[in-house]
């Protein structure tokens, strides 16, 4: 008696895309644009955390497109320092603090300057004490509030700009990208002068739009957290196909963005990062 074929495995289910760009930093983006979403998405809500780094040349710019402000504990130093220092030409530095006034200040209150909170604090700021609470980093508090209690809470289509999230100490940059991580599905962008980065789920295929005015050549995915078995990418110098990446093997840094649009599809999560220019 024959024997009966195997029946053959079902299709793998094929991964929603998830469309990325970096028009936020534009000079002149579409009315309402916000980051990480469908360059041609003009309904993106864009929240701001501001924490405690020297502030980049474009910070007021993305404050000026943000929803929501809030600075983590230190942050709003920097902002009372910064922003006078950033739109020098013969602007009345109260002008611009008040002009440039958080809507929160959010942490456990060990770096902010007295004088500062108080300033803020008679401008109306919103205060959050959270000294308590010693378990999760000030990026955290403030990703939670964002998430959870402020006036864009909710929306589909949020995307949270980090200043100062990169630079400084070593170990609060890897705690800033494990707040990636820790909120996989939140889009949240952590930026400096030099770089942006943020989180690539496997849960999807990804989609980056290159402004190529503002942004590149370099580029790199790294596996953080998990090693990935399989990613495959198009739009780069070294594409990767079903290559595996791990820490003490290979990870994909110093690659080269050769097209408009960059795709990347993992069986794990990966870091994207990108160069910004001057």
């Amino acid at each position: 008696m024959a024997s009966l074929a195997p029946t053959p495995p079902p299709p793998a289910p094929q991964r929603p895309t998830m469309r990325h760009s970096s028009a936020f930093l534009l000079p002149s983006p579409t009315p309402g644009g916000g980051g990480g979403g469908d360059p041609d998405d003009d309904a993106a809500t864009v929240a701001l955390v501001v924490l405690n780094q020297p502030l980049p040349r474009f910070a007021p710019r993305l404050w000026s497109r943000a929803a929501v402000r809030v600075c983590a504990d230190g942050g709003a130093n920097r902002v009372f320092d910064g922003m006078p220092e950033l739109l020098h030409g013969g602007q009345d530095p109260d002008e611009v603090r008040a002009r440039y006034k958080p809507d929160v200040i959010k942490g456990d209150m060990d770096s902010v300057r007295p004088e500062v909170k108080g300033y803020y604090s008679n401008l109306g700021t919103k205060i959050v004490d959270e000294s308590h609470d010693q378990d999760t980093t000030d990026l955290h508090k403030c990703i939670d509030f964002i998430a959870k209690n402020s006036s864009v809470a909710n929306k589909s289509n949020l995307c949270i700009l980090v200043l100062g999230a990169l630079g400084g100490r070593f170990d609060h940059e890897m705690g800033n990208i494990n707040v990636l991580h820790l909120f996989p599905n939140i889009n949240i962008i952590l930026l400096s002068d030099d770089c942006l980065i943020f989180l690539l789920p496997r849960t999807h295929t990804h989609m980056i739009h290159i402004e190529r005015s503002i942004e590149g050549p370099h580029c790199g995915l790294i596996p953080i957290g998990m090693p990935s078995t399989s990613t495959t990418t198009t739009g780069l110098r070294w594409n990767l196909d079903n290559t595996s990446m791990s820490y003490g093997r290979l990870v994909s840094t110093s690659n080269i963005v050769e097209e408009d649009k960059v795709t990347v599809t993992s069986d794990s999560d990966l870091i994207w990062t990108i160069s910004l220019k001057n």
